[in-house]
This record gives C-alpha cells, sequence and structure tokens, in this order.
C-alpha cells in the first residue's frame, strides 16, 4: 500500500509517523495522482497543533500533512474531461501532499507546464497562489504604491514580485535579517516596530501609500490601518477578525485552475521566482517539516519522491 506521512493526534512532532495506507479511488470529478513533490509550509505542522482558522472543519485523525502537489495522473474520476492518465499536473490535494498517492478535484488542478520543474511547481498552490489572489483583489493601477506587511514570508515574497510584475511600486516590513533579501526583489525595506506608520509614511513620500497587504496582523496591522483613508484596501492575510473590525478584508481564495494556470505562466517566464531553496527525499519528511517548524530556512523546502514505476 501507498505510503503516508501523518499525525495521529494534536501536537507536538511525536505524533508524527509513516505509515502505509490504502490507494485513494477518484470520485466524480477527481484526479488520482502519483506525486512527485510537495510542498511544505508553516500551516502543516500548526495544523498538526490543533490550530484551524475561524469556521474551518475540525480536522480529521489520522490526518496526512500536506497542502500543495505536483505529480502524474494515474487515474481519472466520472465526469473528468480536461485531463487524462499521464498528465503532469498541480493542485491542492483532498487527501494530502505528504503521500505516495492523493486526490486532487479536477476544477482546482492546472496542467503543469514542462518549463517547470516539479519541485517549483510543488510550491505554487499555496505561498504564490495566495499573493496572487491578494494583489488582484485590490485592482490598483501601475505605478501605485502598495505596502507589504511581512514581505519577508513566503507569501510575501511572491506578493513582492507579482506586484512588481504588475507595474506597482513595493514597500515591506520584515526582521532586520531579511532586509537585504527584501531589497533584492525590489522592495523598499522599512523596519517593523514602534513607529512603524511614520517610517511607511516617510519612506514612500508624498502619495502614500494606496494599499496594505497585511501577512503579520495583530498590533502592527492596527498600527498601519491609518495610513489609509480608504479602509477597503487593507487586505489581510493573518488575522480575519482584526481587519473586519478595521473596516478591511481578507484574502478572497479563489483556488481554482485560473490562477493556478497564472502563477504558472509567471514563473515560466521569470517573473516569478518560487525559491526553493531546499529539498528532501520522502523519507526525510519529518526532516522537511522540522526544517519549517524551527524557522531556519529562507525560501520554500519541497519533499521530493522518487520517479518509479508503481503498480497501478
Amino acid at each position: 500500500m501507498p505510503r503516508a506521512y501523518l499525525f495521529t493526534a494534536f501536537g507536538g512532532p511525536e505524533t508524527e509517523a509513516f505509515a502505509e495506507l490504502p490507494r485513494p479511488v477518484p470520485g466524480p470529478g477527481q484526479l488520482l495522482v502519483a506525486v512527485r513533490a510537495a510542498g511544505v509550509n508553516p500551516a502543516d505542522w500548526k495544523q498538526r497543533t490543533g490550530h484551524r482558522s475561524i469556521g474551518a472543519p475540525v480536522t480529521p485523525l489520522p490526518s496526512v500533512f500536506g497542502r500543495e502537489v505536483a505529480g502524474v495522473v494515474e487515474e481519472v474520476g466520472a465526469d473528468v474531461t480536461e485531463f487524462a492518465v499521464g498528465d503532469a499536473v498541480f493542485g491542492h490535494p483532498l487527501t494530502g501532499a505528504y503521500t505516495e498517492f492523493t486526490l486532487l478535484p479536477a476544477d482546482a488542478t492546472a496542467h503543469k507546464p514542462d518549463a517547470l520543474s516539479w519541485a517549483d511547481a510543488a510550491t505554487l498552490p499555496v505561498a504564490a497562489a495566495t499573493a496572487y489572489d491578494a494583489i488582484h483583489q485590490f485592482g490598483l493601477p501601475a505605478g501605485a504604491t502598495l505596502l507589504v506587511n511581512g514581505v519577508g514570508g513566503g507569501v510575501g515574497v511572491a506578493a513582492a514580485q507579482i506586484a512588481r510584475h504588475d507595474g506597482l511600486t513595493v514597500l515591506g516590513t520584515a526582521s532586520a535579517a531579511k532586509k537585504d533579501f527584501a531589497e533584492f526583489l525590489g522592495v523598499t525595506y522599512v523596519a517593523p516596530g514602534d513607529g512603524v506608520a511614520d517610517r511607511v509614511r516617510a519612506a514612500a513620500g508624498p502619495g502614500g501609500v494606496d494599499a496594505v497587504l497585511d501577512l503579520v496582523g495583530g498590533e502592527s496591522l492596527r498600527a498601519l490601518a491609518g495610513l489609509l483613508t480608504d479602509r477597503a484596501r487593507l487586505v489581510s492575510g493573518a488575522d480575519r477578525q482584526l481587519v473586519a473590525e478595521l473596516g478591511g478584508a481578507p484574502i478572497h481564495r479563489r483556488r481554482n485552475a485560473e490562477v493556478l494556470d497564472a502563477v504558472a505562466a509567471l514563473v515560466a517566464d521569470g517573473s516569478l521566482n518560487p525559491f526553493v531553496t531546499r529539498t528532501f527525499p520522502f523519507a526525510q519528511a519529518d526532516l522537511a517539516l522540522r526544517a519549517v517548524e524551527e524557522g531556519h530556512t529562507r525560501g520554500k523546502i519541497v519533499i521530493e519522491f522518487p520517479q518509479v514505476d508503481l503498480p497501478r
């Protein structure tokens, strides 16, 4: 049976284990995919602790880690016409990502361009697609100024690149350790902490900022909200409750193939770099997750699966 890396209870790393699970069977509108690469995200270990977003369903146990994959279609369910066995695809899995086989919904899956590696494709459904949705939620014209609060994280790095591709001027807050990286991305760096709003005003100049994308939440979100007279241009991917109180909105995720196609095209033409900085073999899925959980890495981490002929 296929192997998977999962957690059996809510808690720390001691709840994690490799296990053999029955091979999934695709239902109507679903694809069975042999996984070639899986992205690793902070949300993976946070879900293991029992953390969940407001309104999100309770995670069933045991639960396979992972929210983004790239792989090869092994079977197609009923009513699926846009994919065939052997297609290279990527998307949001229904049955976890740290596993040899998983199910994907056909309407939220995209064809992987030949120009994309498996590793790069596996990083796009979460951070890059979230960033794409956020930037296009604003609808800013070229030349407008965007502040990204938390530009050094996965969503922030993608958002900065997508915004600059769209002709926006980008300011960003991040830890001092990420200042050089932010500037490498073409972002005007602003130090976070007390007085951050005044530093943003000074950096933005007389025109100020036209929109704020918050990826931190809490008091920094509250401090930066005052930069905007139009709170419709205040969007947060970190603090749904507070941003609503401040008159803004959460990021509206579309989670469809159109967005995945768009971010893949940006990677293929060189406009968006996923910054995959480290890969781990599936047998070391635990080490990959620890690297993200302990925060010792910059860029995206990916788990790679051996490309072997598996029985169908």
